[in-house]
């Protein structure tokens, strides 16, 4: 177990935004020509990068903070109650962002942080293989995670 006073100091240091993961989607992208938004105010949930041309927006999501159900999230063993609470308010809140997103008419793509990280990653050249034929293409809304 860790003291709280560490697990505060840990979790405060975790970026918000410009993670690395979401870093190098990015750069990928645009080198291959895609030109994006970044944390666009007036689209729904501020999505990490938004493509108004193919009327497309990414999530870069990592496990542990939007409690996805990959061998990644692990609930911490201090102060239970208070990440429980703290992931399903997000979970909650990115379900009531997809509900808006699907009324304003917008695609959204959510990749997840165990498509890149653990045994079932499934590599960078793959995330971004699949995220490039999805913008380009009609497909309604879905995700890229690894596989677990």
């Amino acid at each position: 177990m860790i003291d709280q006073q560490t697990r505060s100091r840990m979790m405060a240091g975790i970026r918000g935004k410009d993670t690395r993961p979401e870093l190098a989607i990015r750069k990928a992208l645009h080198a291959l020509g895609f030109r994006y938004r970044l944390h666009a105010r007036d689209i729904p949930g501020r999505p990490d990068m938004a493509f108004p041309r193919y009327r497309a927006v990414i999530f870069v999501h990592g496990c542990f903070w939007h409690g996805h159900d990959c061998a990644l999230f692990r609930l911490p063993g201090t102060r239970t109650e208070f990440w429980a609470g703290k992931i399903a308010g997000n979970r909650t809140r990115d379900a009531k962002v997809a509900a808006e997103l699907d009324t304003a008419r917008w695609r959204h793509l959510t990749i997840w942080e165990c498509a890149f990280r653990g045994r079932g990653g499934i590599g960078l050249a793959s995330v971004i293989g699949q995220t490039a034929a999805w913008i380009r293409s009609d497909e309604g809304s879905r995700e890229i995670r690894g596989e677990f």
